[in-house]
């Protein structure tokens, strides 16, 4: 076997890529998520990218989620013609190989671990700041999936108990405060007024916050600081040494990251808590092809084994 095809699902763009055994990407494709018959679009995608290349020896997915890999299945929230759809399956059908399946933000993290910025790391957590708030953990170069496949949800953990009922039901989640629509949201109703003519977006705000404006700045350290409570407790359950932060809000760099060290400095107690290294990713939007990759060619490992 000289490769694996990766596959990355998200609500907004599939995309998939033949890798080989090294991680460099042998050939790739992607394509916009339909609103509905998205396995169609995915063949095509497939189809595209192993139509006349090598032959793939099996195949890893990332998807957003929720899953439940006992039955192969996933229903992602911003995918609404996809509930309890069989995945794994259905790409098995099409492909005629093994699958292995697991969130997106996991592979993600998986990815950053193999080729990216947490590359050695014993304990990594990887966290994607967008639209949502994903997460995913690798413990001794292993990701951490849970029965279900939905371990490191991070973006679910409350920091707040008496805090503001988030979408999923919660109270207090870090999505609530920390996701992109979540920073606009409270600081538009703290005064914030986007430049005319832009959308009144998270990229609008950054801007406005690496140019020094009030609320702007505010919301950025509200986020950060609800972001570096969660790293807090999640480091003080896993002892996680590293943290990778990708996702389209991570892009604002400084204006996310410097307000985010202040407060894990100011949070932080335990020694190992505080020695928790956060890094911007490096990989981007490839994270997650590179990791479903990593997954294809670990459980092809541990099949021929």
């Amino acid at each position: 076997m000289t490769c694996v095809l990766a596959i990355d699902i998200g609500g907004t763009k599939l995309a998939a890529a033949l890798v080989d055994e090294a991680g460099s990407v042998v050939r790739s494709a992607t394509r916009p998520t339909p609103r509905a018959d998205v396995m169609s679009a995915l063949a095509a995608l497939v189809e595209e990218v192993t139509g006349d290349g090598p032959a793939p020896g099996a195949v890893g997915i990332g998807c957003a989620g929720p899953l439940d890999l006992e039955a192969g299945t996933v229903s992602p929230v911003n995918m609404p013609s996809w509930r309890g759809f069989p995945l794994r399956e259905e790409v098995r059908k099409l492909t005629g190989l093994p699958v292995v399946l697991a969130g997106d933000a996991q592979c993600m993290a998986l990815g950053e671990h193999w080729l990216g910025s947490g590359r050695g790391s014993a304990a990594l957590l990887g966290i994607v700041v967008s639209t949502g708030i994903g997460g995913g953990l690798v413990i001794d170069g292993v990701p951490l999936l849970g029965r279900s496949g939905n371990a490191g949800h991070v973006g679910h953990m409350t920091v707040d108990p008496y805090g503001e009922r988030c979408e999923c039901g919660g109270r207090g989640c870090v999505e609530r405060y920390s996701s992109g629509p979540n920073l606009a949201r409270w600081a538009l109703a703290n005064g914030w007024q986007a430049p005319d003519g832009e959308p009144a977006d998270a990229r609008a705000l950054a801007r406005d916050a690496a140019a020094g404006q009030e609320v702007a700045v505010a919301a950025f350290e509200r986020g950060a600081r609800a972001l570096a409570a969660m790293i807090a407790s999640t480091a003080a359950a896993t002892e996680v040494s590293t943290v990778v932060i990708g996702g389209g809000v991570s892009a604002a760099g400084p204006v996310l990251f410097d307000p985010l060290a202040r407060a894990l400095d100011d949070i932080g107690g335990l020694p190992f808590v505080r020695a928790v290294q956060v890094k911007p990713t490096t990989l981007g939007v490839r994270a997650g092809l590179a990791g479903a990759a990593k997954l294809a060619w670990d459980y092809s490992r541990s099949a021929a084994a």
